[in-house]
């Protein structure tokens, strides 16, 4: 038997097989696919050509399947179900029956800030829903929304262009210390404070580009003794140390509510930016997508420092 492409059969063909399958009567199948009985004849008459079979023979009251028809009618109608599921699927997202992983671009400190609300917004909203972050580099942010590699991405991501965002929260860069550091005992304003910043030594992050900007343009690196990869580990540094480090106030109010902390806030250079929630154009309209874009507006929006 000849090898049989996909190309050569006309989607209609099949949709006409299964009704005269299910109908075991051309005259029936036809009507029910909206053709006239010759038409319906003449299009199982091609069908039958492409595929070297009968198909269905005359019977009492119709046709009889032939058994290649009977092996051939679980495959036609499991794929036309597929299909027909695919084109008519819902455009509302069911967040209490779904059990979708979301993927999200966060740098560890953004993990700090976010995913504890988020997760405790989430449970009563969506038990099945999982999320799943990583931290890519800047340039890869774009592209990954594009092809669906991830969801989301959060942050201050100047560098990422041409995506929908949602403005999450306006916050600023400060310096944070011990509780306690000589430093903050003296109360300096302006051009006094921003020179006095020599006098501290501090510790950086590596990943974290704008804070380690602010420290050249203050022309500070001379006086970072300490550079780490990730951000979470530096407020037990700063506490158990006269190590500062400039980082968003937003996430410094956190840890002052707890204790052992003190907030300077001089007038950095590029201290102020937002954080947003960016999305690809491409899934605008998906209902998932469009879903947690809805509840992040719910939990962060208008939260500002």
């Amino acid at each position: 038997m000849h090898a049989m492409h996909i190309e050569a059969i006309d989607l209609n063909l099949l949709r006409l097989f299964d009704a005269v399958y299910r109908a075991r009567s051309v005259s029936r199948a036809a009507e029910a696919v909206g053709l006239t009985q010759p038409a319906a004849s003449h299009g199982l008459g091609r069908l039958r050509l492409l595929l070297g079979d009968a198909l269905f023979t005359r019977a009492p009251g119709g046709v009889a399947p032939t058994p290649r028809a009977e092996r051939l009618a679980q495959a036609v109608q499991s794929a036309l179900a597929t299909l027909e599921d695919a084109l008519n699927e819902p455009d509302r997202f069911e967040p209490t029956a779904s059990r979708k992983s979301f993927r999200i671009h966060m740098s560890d400190i953004g993990e700090g800030r976010f995913l504890p609300a988020l997760m405790a917004g989430l449970a009563p909203r969506a038990p099945g829903v999982r999320i799943e972050t990583m931290a890519l580099p800047p340039h890869d942010v774009a592209p990954a929304l594009d092809s669906g590699r991830i969801d989301f991405a959060f942050g201050f991501l100047p560098e990422v262009k041409d995506t929908q965002r949602k403005l999450l929260l306006k916050d600023r860069y400060i310096v944070l210390l011990r509780s306690g550091h000589p430093f903050a005992e003296r109360k300096r304003r302006g051009a006094a404070l921003l020179e006095a910043l020599r006098k501290l030594e501090y510790v950086a992050v590596r990943t974290h580009a704008e804070t380690l900007r602010i420290l050249h343009l203050l022309k500070l690196e001379d006086r970072v003794r300490l550079t780490t990869e990730h951000f979470m580990v530096l407020p037990a540094i700063v506490r158990a140390t006269d190590l500062a480090v400039v980082m968003p106030r937003n996430i410094a109010r956190g840890f002052a509510e707890e204790g052992g902390y003190t907030i300077v806030e001089p007038a950095f250079p590029l201290r102020d930016f937002d954080v947003s929630l960016h999305w690809s154009r491409r899934f605008e309209d998906d209902p998932a997508n469009r879903w947690l874009r809805q509840v992040i507006g719910e939990l962060f929006a208008d939260k500002s420092a």
